[in-house]
Protein backbone atom coordinates (compact mmCIF):
# COMPACT_ATOMS: atom_id res chain seq x y z
CA UNK A 1 0.00 0.00 0.00
CA UNK A 2 1.28 3.15 -0.93
CA UNK A 3 0.60 6.42 0.32
CA UNK A 4 1.61 10.01 -0.33
CA UNK A 5 1.46 12.79 2.72
CA UNK A 6 2.03 16.41 2.64
CA UNK A 7 2.13 19.65 4.40
CA UNK A 8 1.67 22.97 3.07
CA UNK A 9 1.53 26.38 4.49
CA UNK A 10 -0.89 28.52 2.31
CA UNK A 11 -0.24 31.38 3.94
CA UNK A 12 -3.11 33.52 4.83
CA UNK A 13 -5.83 32.11 2.43
CA UNK A 14 -8.45 34.64 2.86
CA UNK A 15 -10.26 37.24 1.15
CA UNK A 16 -9.59 39.75 3.53
CA UNK A 17 -8.99 43.31 2.26
CA UNK A 18 -4.80 43.85 1.84
CA UNK A 19 -4.29 40.59 0.15
CA UNK A 20 -4.18 39.30 -3.40
CA UNK A 21 -7.95 38.87 -4.90
CA UNK A 22 -8.94 35.49 -3.54
CA UNK A 23 -9.27 34.15 -7.30
CA UNK A 24 -5.62 34.88 -8.26
CA UNK A 25 -4.80 32.99 -5.09
CA UNK A 26 -6.83 29.74 -6.70
CA UNK A 27 -5.31 30.09 -9.76
CA UNK A 28 -1.83 29.62 -8.32
CA UNK A 29 -2.94 27.52 -5.31
CA UNK A 30 -4.78 24.64 -6.78
CA UNK A 31 -2.42 23.75 -9.51
CA UNK A 32 -0.55 23.26 -6.62
CA UNK A 33 -2.34 21.14 -4.87
CA UNK A 34 -3.70 19.12 -7.76
CA UNK A 35 0.01 18.38 -8.41
CA UNK A 36 0.74 16.87 -5.06
CA UNK A 37 -2.00 14.31 -5.10
CA UNK A 38 -1.98 13.85 -2.11
CA UNK A 39 -3.89 10.96 -0.05
CA UNK A 40 -3.12 13.03 3.47
CA UNK A 41 -2.70 16.86 3.31
CA UNK A 42 -1.62 18.76 6.09
CA UNK A 43 -2.64 23.03 5.60
CA UNK A 44 -1.54 25.86 7.68
CA UNK A 45 -3.08 29.36 7.97
CA UNK A 46 -5.86 28.76 6.62
CA UNK A 47 -8.72 31.47 7.30
CA UNK A 48 -12.17 31.89 7.94
CA UNK A 49 -15.11 34.11 6.49
CA UNK A 50 -18.45 34.98 7.49
CA UNK A 51 -21.02 34.76 4.94
CA UNK A 52 -23.16 36.85 6.59
CA UNK A 53 -22.48 40.40 8.84
CA UNK A 54 -23.54 38.42 12.11
CA UNK A 55 -23.32 34.94 10.98
CA UNK A 56 -20.47 32.29 11.90
CA UNK A 57 -16.89 32.38 10.62
CA UNK A 58 -16.74 29.03 7.74
CA UNK A 59 -13.81 28.08 5.74
CA UNK A 60 -15.45 29.21 2.45
CA UNK A 61 -11.67 30.47 1.20
CA UNK A 62 -10.97 26.65 1.33
CA UNK A 63 -13.99 25.30 -0.09
CA UNK A 64 -13.04 27.65 -2.87
CA UNK A 65 -9.52 26.21 -3.26
CA UNK A 66 -10.56 22.39 -3.36
CA UNK A 67 -13.66 23.04 -5.58
CA UNK A 68 -13.89 20.86 -8.59
CA UNK A 69 -10.21 18.70 -6.95
CA UNK A 70 -10.13 15.27 -5.16
CA UNK A 71 -9.76 17.10 -1.96
CA UNK A 72 -13.13 18.01 -2.14
CA UNK A 73 -14.63 14.39 -1.43
CA UNK A 74 -11.95 13.72 1.56
CA UNK A 75 -12.62 13.73 5.29
CA UNK A 76 -11.63 17.07 6.71
CA UNK A 77 -10.85 18.13 9.63
CA UNK A 78 -9.72 21.39 11.35
CA UNK A 79 -8.68 23.02 14.46
CA UNK A 80 -11.37 25.77 16.51
CA UNK A 81 -10.62 28.51 18.72
CA UNK A 82 -11.30 29.40 22.18
CA UNK A 83 -14.97 30.34 21.08
CA UNK A 84 -15.31 26.65 19.93
CA UNK A 85 -15.62 28.10 16.21
CA UNK A 86 -13.22 28.58 13.46
CA UNK A 87 -10.42 31.24 14.20
CA UNK A 88 -10.71 34.06 11.42
CA UNK A 89 -6.94 33.15 11.02
CA UNK A 90 -4.01 30.80 11.33
CA UNK A 91 -6.86 27.30 11.70
CA UNK A 92 -5.10 23.89 10.80
CA UNK A 93 -6.90 21.58 8.41
CA UNK A 94 -5.70 17.76 7.72
CA UNK A 95 -7.61 16.55 4.35
CA UNK A 96 -7.58 12.67 4.15
CA UNK A 97 -8.51 9.93 2.09
CA UNK A 98 -8.84 7.59 4.49
CA UNK A 99 -11.75 7.78 7.40
CA UNK A 100 -11.24 9.72 10.46
CA UNK A 101 -11.28 7.27 13.52
CA UNK A 102 -11.16 9.99 15.95
CA UNK A 103 -9.30 14.05 16.08
CA UNK A 104 -8.24 16.26 19.09
CA UNK A 105 -6.40 19.52 19.46
CA UNK A 106 -3.79 20.29 22.24
CA UNK A 107 -2.85 23.93 23.68
CA UNK A 108 -1.41 23.49 27.02
CA UNK A 109 -3.18 20.76 28.11
CA UNK A 110 -0.37 18.39 27.99
CA UNK A 111 1.85 21.49 29.22
CA UNK A 112 0.90 23.98 31.50
CA UNK A 113 0.97 27.35 30.43
CA UNK A 114 4.98 28.20 31.90
CA UNK A 115 5.09 31.07 34.63
CA UNK A 116 7.30 33.75 33.65
CA UNK A 117 8.42 37.70 35.74
CA UNK A 118 9.06 39.59 32.57
CA UNK A 119 12.23 42.44 33.58
CA UNK A 120 11.54 45.16 30.86
CA UNK A 121 7.73 45.00 31.53
CA UNK A 122 6.36 47.82 33.94
CA UNK A 123 5.28 44.55 36.55
CA UNK A 124 8.09 43.00 36.26
CA UNK A 125 7.65 41.71 39.83
CA UNK A 126 4.32 39.84 38.86
CA UNK A 127 4.34 36.27 37.34
CA UNK A 128 2.78 36.35 33.95
CA UNK A 129 1.47 32.82 32.38
CA UNK A 130 2.41 32.03 29.13
CA UNK A 131 0.05 30.33 26.28
CA UNK A 132 0.82 29.18 23.00
CA UNK A 133 -0.36 30.92 19.85
CA UNK A 134 -3.00 28.08 18.73
CA UNK A 135 -3.32 24.96 19.20
CA UNK A 136 -1.86 21.74 17.14
CA UNK A 137 -4.06 18.74 15.53
CA UNK A 138 -4.05 15.19 16.30
CA UNK A 139 -6.10 12.98 13.74
CA UNK A 140 -6.09 8.99 13.75
CA UNK A 141 -6.90 7.72 10.18
CA UNK A 142 -8.03 4.05 9.61
CA UNK A 143 -5.81 3.02 7.09
CA UNK A 144 -7.11 -0.09 4.06
CA UNK A 145 -5.51 -3.02 6.74
CA UNK A 146 -6.65 -1.42 9.02
CA UNK A 147 -3.79 -0.06 10.74
CA UNK A 148 -4.05 3.86 12.33
CA UNK A 149 -2.37 6.57 11.04
CA UNK A 150 -1.72 9.32 13.56
CA UNK A 151 -1.22 12.70 11.51
CA UNK A 152 -0.20 15.74 13.95
CA UNK A 153 -0.50 19.16 12.22
CA UNK A 154 1.46 21.98 14.00
CA UNK A 155 2.01 25.34 12.71
CA UNK A 156 4.87 26.52 16.00
CA UNK A 157 5.29 29.68 16.53
CA UNK A 158 7.84 32.42 14.63
CA UNK A 159 10.96 33.71 15.87
CA UNK A 160 9.41 36.89 16.06
CA UNK A 161 9.45 38.92 18.93
CA UNK A 162 6.81 38.60 21.84
CA UNK A 163 4.61 41.74 22.77
CA UNK A 164 5.61 42.87 26.35
CA UNK A 165 3.64 45.47 27.57
CA UNK A 166 4.84 48.91 26.76
CA UNK A 167 7.67 48.14 24.97
CA UNK A 168 6.31 48.68 21.36
CA UNK A 169 6.14 51.85 19.31
CA UNK A 170 3.82 50.62 16.60
CA UNK A 171 5.79 48.52 14.79
CA UNK A 172 9.03 49.41 16.12
CA UNK A 173 10.54 48.26 19.26
CA UNK A 174 11.29 50.90 22.39
CA UNK A 175 14.21 48.93 23.77
CA UNK A 176 16.66 46.76 22.78
CA UNK A 177 16.18 44.90 26.09
CA UNK A 178 12.33 44.71 25.35
CA UNK A 179 12.80 43.03 21.63
CA UNK A 180 15.46 40.80 23.13
CA UNK A 181 12.95 39.38 26.47
CA UNK A 182 9.91 39.15 23.44
CA UNK A 183 12.46 37.02 21.71
CA UNK A 184 12.80 35.14 24.45
CA UNK A 185 9.02 34.53 24.99
CA UNK A 186 8.83 33.50 21.78
CA UNK A 187 11.44 31.17 21.86
CA UNK A 188 9.86 29.70 25.12
CA UNK A 189 6.43 29.71 23.22
CA UNK A 190 7.88 27.34 20.41
CA UNK A 191 9.91 25.24 22.78
CA UNK A 192 6.78 24.45 24.62
CA UNK A 193 4.77 23.91 21.93
CA UNK A 194 7.06 21.10 20.57
CA UNK A 195 7.53 19.54 23.73
CA UNK A 196 3.81 19.47 23.80
CA UNK A 197 3.59 17.45 20.49
CA UNK A 198 7.02 15.40 21.79
CA UNK A 199 4.95 14.50 25.04
CA UNK A 200 1.96 13.39 22.89
CA UNK A 201 4.10 11.10 20.15
CA UNK A 202 5.41 9.52 23.42
CA UNK A 203 2.22 8.13 24.77
CA UNK A 204 1.42 6.73 20.94
CA UNK A 205 4.49 4.83 21.35
CA UNK A 206 3.82 4.30 24.79
CA UNK A 207 0.45 2.49 23.62
CA UNK A 208 2.04 0.98 20.62
CA UNK A 209 5.71 0.51 20.16
CA UNK A 210 5.03 0.46 16.34
CA UNK A 211 2.70 3.03 16.19
CA UNK A 212 3.03 4.84 12.51
CA UNK A 213 3.36 8.33 13.71
CA UNK A 214 3.23 11.68 11.02
CA UNK A 215 3.94 14.91 12.51
CA UNK A 216 3.88 17.54 10.08
CA UNK A 217 3.87 21.31 9.50
CA UNK A 218 5.12 24.75 9.27
CA UNK A 219 7.62 24.37 12.67
CA UNK A 220 9.28 27.51 12.16
CA UNK A 221 13.12 26.01 12.66
CA UNK A 222 15.42 24.60 11.04
CA UNK A 223 16.98 20.54 11.64
CA UNK A 224 19.65 21.31 13.87
CA UNK A 225 17.49 23.92 16.09
CA UNK A 226 15.74 23.55 19.62
CA UNK A 227 12.10 23.02 18.57
CA UNK A 228 13.31 20.46 16.04
CA UNK A 229 15.86 18.46 18.16
CA UNK A 230 12.85 18.28 21.25
CA UNK A 231 10.57 16.91 18.46
CA UNK A 232 13.49 14.80 17.26
CA UNK A 233 14.69 13.29 20.56
CA UNK A 234 17.53 11.50 18.21
CA UNK A 235 19.67 8.96 20.16
CA UNK A 236 22.64 11.53 19.95
CA UNK A 237 20.64 13.66 22.20
CA UNK A 238 19.13 11.59 24.75
CA UNK A 239 22.32 9.75 25.13
CA UNK A 240 20.27 6.75 25.18
CA UNK A 241 19.73 3.45 22.83
CA UNK A 242 16.99 2.27 24.54
CA UNK A 243 15.34 5.67 23.87
CA UNK A 244 16.36 4.86 19.50
CA UNK A 245 12.30 3.56 19.25
CA UNK A 246 11.77 6.89 20.10
CA UNK A 247 13.14 8.66 17.51
CA UNK A 248 11.41 10.79 14.82
CA UNK A 249 13.06 10.51 11.43
CA UNK A 250 13.52 13.72 9.68
CA UNK A 251 12.08 12.70 5.79
CA UNK A 252 13.01 16.23 4.74
CA UNK A 253 16.87 15.50 5.77
CA UNK A 254 16.35 12.34 2.80
CA UNK A 255 16.09 15.50 0.19
CA UNK A 256 19.17 15.73 -1.93
CA UNK A 257 20.60 19.40 -0.12
CA UNK A 258 20.87 21.36 -2.80
CA UNK A 259 16.96 21.04 -2.76
CA UNK A 260 16.23 21.28 0.88
CA UNK A 261 14.18 23.92 1.83
CA UNK A 262 11.15 25.70 1.67
CA UNK A 263 11.40 29.16 2.42
CA UNK A 264 13.69 31.62 0.92
CA UNK A 265 14.73 34.79 3.16
CA UNK A 266 17.09 37.58 2.07
CA UNK A 267 18.69 34.81 -0.32
CA UNK A 268 19.07 31.91 2.59
CA UNK A 269 17.44 28.62 2.03
CA UNK A 270 15.97 27.80 5.13
CA UNK A 271 13.81 23.98 6.07
CA UNK A 272 11.07 25.49 7.73
CA UNK A 273 8.65 23.38 7.39
CA UNK A 274 8.85 19.31 8.26
CA UNK A 275 8.15 15.58 7.59
CA UNK A 276 8.73 13.65 11.00
CA UNK A 277 8.13 10.08 11.04
CA UNK A 278 8.42 7.65 13.71
CA UNK A 279 10.52 4.14 12.69
CA UNK A 280 7.78 2.44 12.17
CA UNK A 281 6.30 4.76 9.51
CA UNK A 282 9.62 5.80 8.23
CA UNK A 283 10.57 2.18 7.44
CA UNK A 284 8.17 2.53 4.25
CA UNK A 285 9.94 5.45 2.91
CA UNK A 286 10.34 5.96 -0.47
CA UNK A 287 10.90 9.29 -1.67
CA UNK A 288 10.37 12.99 -0.03
CA UNK A 289 10.62 15.92 -2.36
CA UNK A 290 9.80 19.88 -1.75
CA UNK A 291 8.83 21.78 -4.59
CA UNK A 292 10.22 25.10 -4.37
CA UNK A 293 10.90 25.18 -8.09
CA UNK A 294 9.76 28.79 -7.90
CA UNK A 295 9.68 29.85 -4.56
CA UNK A 296 9.89 33.64 -4.40
CA UNK A 297 12.37 35.65 -1.33
CA UNK A 298 9.77 36.35 1.40
CA UNK A 299 12.14 39.47 2.74
CA UNK A 300 12.57 40.53 -0.63
CA UNK A 301 9.03 40.58 -1.22
CA UNK A 302 8.55 42.21 1.83
CA UNK A 303 10.96 45.25 0.59
CA UNK A 304 9.30 45.59 -2.33
CA UNK A 305 5.70 45.65 -0.54
CA UNK A 306 4.52 42.66 -2.18
CA UNK A 307 2.13 40.01 -0.91
CA UNK A 308 2.47 36.42 -1.50
CA UNK A 309 -0.59 35.52 -4.79
CA UNK A 310 0.70 31.90 -3.74
CA UNK A 311 3.23 31.10 -1.00
CA UNK A 312 6.65 32.05 0.20
CA UNK A 313 6.73 28.30 1.86
CA UNK A 314 7.10 25.19 -0.27
CA UNK A 315 5.05 22.33 -0.08
CA UNK A 316 6.36 19.13 0.68
CA UNK A 317 5.59 15.57 0.17
CA UNK A 318 6.47 12.19 1.01
CA UNK A 319 5.77 8.89 -0.64
CA UNK A 320 5.24 5.77 1.70
CA UNK A 321 4.89 1.99 0.96
CA UNK A 322 3.29 0.51 4.38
Amino acid sequence: MRIRVATFNVENLDDRAGLPPLDARVAVLRPTLLTLRADVLCLQEVGAQRLTKHGPRVLAALDRLVEGTPYSSFERVFTLGSSGNVSDVHNLVVFSRFPVRAHAQHKNDLVPRPVVYLTTSPHPDEPERISWDRPFLHVELELPDGRTLHVVNAHLRAPLASNIEGQKLARAWRTASGWAEGFYVASLKRAGQALEIRLLVDRLLDADAQALVLVAGDLNADLGETALRILRARVEDTGSEALAGRELVALDELVPEERRFTVLHAGRKRLLDHLLASRALARGHEETVILNEALGDEWEAEQRGEVAVGSFHAPMLATLEL
